[in-house]
């Protein structure tokens, strides 16, 4: 079972897919977030040509998406980050840091010619992993 994630705080979506995706897999639930850039509600880009500013905005919408489906930036598993350019590692790597310090995920840097939207030089994604919690029958004899 599947369940879409679409914060309402959130940019507009452009297109056939979501914020993210809550899969059910048995005990665990696995968390798929899409690329997400620095990009308003409006479809404006924020905060052009300031990776630092982009790169907090856009891991604070990964936390909004992980919010709303119960989860945490702990439980990130994956991380892939996508730049316009390379030089730029050394800002984005301490906020990076900051944001995954205690899950200390798996990670991928790529250079890539540009996002979806101009203006925005960074993209990241994510996959998270969340253990399920079941309330243990009280009533069980011993």
């Amino acid at each position: 079972m599947k369940q879409q994630i679409n914060p309402t705080d959130c940019a507009e979506i452009m297109g056939a897919y979501s914020h993210g995706l809550k899969v059910d897999v048995g005990d665990s639930e696995m968390i798929f977030v899409t690329g997400q850039i620095a990009m308003d509600k409006d479809g404006n880009a924020v905060a052009p040509d300031n990776i630092e500013k982009q790169t907090e905005f856009v891991f604070e919408s990964i936390e909004k998406i992980l919010n709303e489906a119960n989860s945490t930036m702990d439980d990130i598993v994956k991380v892939v980050i996508y730049v316009t350019r390379m030089a730029d590692f050394s800002k984005i790597s301490p906020i990076r840091n900051k944001y995954l310090a205690n899950s200390k995920p798996v990670s991928t840097l790529i250079e890539i010619n540009k996002t979806v939207k101009e203006g925005c030089d960074i993209e990241i994604d994510v996959i998270a992993i969340k253990k399920k919690y079941e309330q243990k029958n009280h009533n069980q004899s011993q």
